[in-house]
């Protein structure tokens, strides 16, 4: 009988690493059915239950990654994923403020989720979007495709100020100055908090 067990991942927030647990999985005699960011759903008619978990957090391990333990991370990881996909489609023109986004989105709490959140990460929802958003501009600043009003445009900024500001306070240097020095230090998704 085959046995399907599903895993919720910790700072799996970036896609470049699903293709390498695939194969080290299935490497182990473990199906991989679905693997998407912070989610894993495996399938063994070989292994048991425990033998499906051991390999599966050994794997994870390796990978740098943690199988999320309770409900609470489980949610963190959600709202990770969440802010991270707003970012892959721009402009980003919420029709709503990212609260109510992601309240509505979870069907949970804003003040709840925020919680949780500040204790699992050790900062708010709203800083850490603030730096995958930060983040995006480098990515932006390194194509030299648009100007700086399109950034603050397609990041949903008030106004090039306020993005600049921002910018300037994370990173250390000014946008122009990071897109003139060419020695680009740019972070993961998952190693930002």
């Amino acid at each position: 009988m085959d046995l399907q067990k599903e895993f919720w991942i910790k700072n799996m927030v970036c896609s470049r690493c699903l293709k390498v647990i695939t194969q080290e999985l299935e490497e182990m005699g473990i199906t991989v059915l679905s693997l998407e960011l912070g989610k894993l759903l495996v399938e063994s008619s070989k292994n048991t239950n425990t033998e499906v978990t051991y390999k599966v957090t050994k794997v994870l391990h390796s990978n740098d990654f943690e199988i999320v333990q309770s409900e609470g991370e489980m949610l963190v990881e959600k709202v990770k994923i969440i802010l991270i996909q707003l970012l892959t489609q721009l402009p980003l023109h919420l029709k709503t403020n990212t609260s109510e986004h992601l309240s509505s989105t979870l069907n949970r709490d804003y003040k709840i989720l925020s919680r949780l959140f500040s204790k699992n990460e050790n900062t708010t929802i709203e800083k850490y979007f603030i730096k995958l958003k930060i983040e995006k501009v480098k990515e932006l600043i390194q194509l030299k495709q648009y100007s700086f009003s399109d950034v603050a445009y397609m990041l949903d900024y008030s106004s090039i100020n306020h993005l600049s500001r921002q910018f300037k306070e994370i990173v250390g240097m000014s946008m122009s100055d990071y897109k003139n020095t060419e020695k680009w230090k740019r972070n993961f998704y998952d190693e930002i908090i």
